[in-house]
């Protein structure tokens, strides 16, 4: 509960840090994601970018903040230390961006897929994966998303990304994908 208590004073802090003021960059808006021409989307590959977190490619910005992976928005994956289920600090501004923008969209969801790493039991795994899944939805929840908006799949080991046996593939495994609905 301590640790839950000081995340959120940290989340409070860099929310405020960050501002609600706007780029000024011109951008009209998120689309409605269908992936139709003259959507805002482009054909860009996703990657994971210079944090860890997912990216999308070069020319998939093209107006929508969503694949900008200069806007916090853009990162997709958070990823959290072993044994843990406390969002660090580096992927408060994450959430706090994907929160203001489910706020902003009352109409849009997300499901939060929450993973763990091969090291221990199923049963603990599937359970620790869903307090992580559940640590990055109560902070949405906190910055006023409505809990409609917010679904939680724990996965546990059962999805890795990587196969390794090594800390490497382990860090890789051990998160939490953010993914919008109609996208």
């Amino acid at each position: 509960m301590k640790s839950v208590k000081a995340a959120l004073f940290i989340f409070i802090g860099v929310f405020v840090l960050s501002g609600c003021g706007t780029t000024g960059s011109g951008e009209s808006g998120p689309t409605d994601g269908e992936g139709g021409a003259g959507n805002g989307y482009d054909s860009g590959a996703s990657t994971t970018g210079i944090d860890g977190g997912e990216t999308y490619g070069a020319g998939a910005y093209a107006g929508n903040s969503v694949f900008d992976p200069a806007n916090p928005r853009g990162t997709r994956v958070i990823k959290f230390a072993f044994d843990s289920s406390e969002v660090a600090a580096e992927y408060l501004p994450v959430v706090a961006a994907h929160a203001e923008y489910l706020v902003a969209n009352p109409d849009k969801s997300v499901v939060l897929e929450a993973h763990a790493d091969e090291r221990g039991s199923r049963e603990y795994n599937i359970a620790l994966s869903e307090h992580r899944g559940n640590s990055v939805a109560d902070l949405m929840k906190f910055q006023s998303v409505s809990p409609n908006q917010v679904q939680v799949m724990s996965y546990g080991e059962e999805k890795p990304l990587s196969y390794g046996h090594d800390e490497l593939s382990w860090e890789q495994n051990r998160r939490v994908e953010i993914i919008y609905f109609g996208e």
